[in-house]
């Protein structure tokens, strides 16, 4: 693991911290004001979490949003209180570059609440996907798009996954055109399905196999990334959370105030001479289920702008945190977990549900920052 610009080793009691992202203090401030004059808003991002039965060494891990500054999305700087923690790291996952922190107790008698605090800058994204020059120089290298091919635990790129995508791509050139055939065909053939815990698992061989296409959209969005990636596209799943409504005309795409169910997985994949396109099928198929009661076709006109907008553009009243998968907790003495878009704990008694309020309390909030 790589540690950031700081690792702390604290006391029995904790004072609040600060951790700086891209600007801190006096200059963060005229940072923010630049950022909204650009067309920029400013989030603030609030994690609560309480560990319900502390047990022996108690640790989590959270997620923090991207700190690398994008097109985007902009870290502006992050705070945590952990009442009782002996130790606090923000650390780098190697191989996606997963930005976590990990807090930990020794005492379970000692283990309080930790508050954490990000503030983060977006702005909407769109790509031109109607123009691409072979002229244009790669925004990334060779070795940075590797790890975006390989095959990950769910994410198999051979097999069934390969056979149905050369299927689907069969006569098409180029990466737009096989990734734009692989959006449709999965906008097409999956469904949302409400009973699945959080935001699904993304286990894609398995839907394959069993010709049961729903989920949520950490299902929905990495099947298009595994297809991709079995053609030889580089394609990643980005894990985040809805932090505002949409400003769009999609209710039931955003989220503001208590998002501690907002988690939001998307997609994105590579074309030279475009760069990283943004996708994101499974809201898609959101709109389609939840957008009014009863839900709407597929011919509706509120699902075909979504389809048409969803390829090549992404609303940011979403926060992105990272691009993992098998994601190691370090120190934690349990196997790699598929992806980290949720708090994460655990105790001397085993690894506690991340999606069970009874083993693990937490409330995320957000709030839009104005001048």
């Amino acid at each position: 693991m790589k540690r950031r610009d700081f690792l702390l080793h604290l006391s029995a009691a904790v004072p609040a911290v600060t951790f700086l992202g891209i600007a801190g203090g006096a200059r963060g401030v005229r940072a923010a004001d630049s950022l909204a004059a650009a067309g920029w808003r400013t989030f603030e991002i609030t994690t609560s979490v309480d560990v319900a039965r502390p047990a022996g060494r108690t640790c989590l891990w959270l997620p923090v949003p991207f700190s690398r500054r994008t097109s985007y999305q902009a870290a502006l700087g992050t705070e945590l209180d952990a009442a009782g923690a002996v130790r606090a790291e923000l650390l780098t996952n190697p191989g996606y570059d997963v930005v976590l922190l990990r807090v930990e107790w020794e005492d379970p008698k000692s283990a309080g609440r930790v508050k954490l605090t990000n503030r983060v800058a977006t702005r909407d994204r769109r790509v031109n996907v109607g123009h691409s020059s072979a002229l244009t120089p790669s925004h990334e290298s060779a070795s940075l798009l590797l790890p975006y091919l390989r095959p990950t635990s769910l994410l198999p790129t051979d097999g069934i996954v390969k056979a149905t995508a050369e299927r689907i791509t069969r006569g098409c050139h180029g990466e737009l055109h096989k990734a734009r055939a692989l959006y449709d065909w999965v906008v097409d053939n999956t469904t949302r399905d409400p009973q699945t815990p959080g935001c699904g698992m993304g286990d894609v061989a398995s839907m394959l196999k069993s010709g049961y296409l729903g989920g949520k959209c950490a299902d929905i969005n990495a099947l298009f990334v595994a297809l991709a990636r079995s053609v030889r596209i580089p394609a990643r799943d980005a894990y985040g959370i809805r932090v505002a409504d949409s400003r769009l005309g999609f209710k039931c795409l955003g989220r503001s105030g208590d998002v501690s169910k907002a988690q939001h997985c998307r997609a994105e994949f590579y074309a030279r001479g475009v760069g990283w396109v943004p996708v994101d099928p499974a809201d898609v198929r959101k709109v389609m289920l939840e957008e009014i009661p009863g839900g709407l076709p597929m011919s509706a006109p509120q699902v075909q702008a979504a389809r048409a907008a969803l390829f090549g553009s992404w609303e940011m009243n979403w926060v992105a945190y990272n691009h993992g998968h098998d994601v190691g907790l370090p120190g934690s003495g349990n196997a790699a977990i598929p992806f980290l878009m949720y708090p994460n704990g655990e105790t001397a008694e085993g690894r506690l549900d991340s999606l069970s309020p009874a083993a693990f309390r937490y409330e995320i909030h957000a709030r839009e920052l104005t001048a």
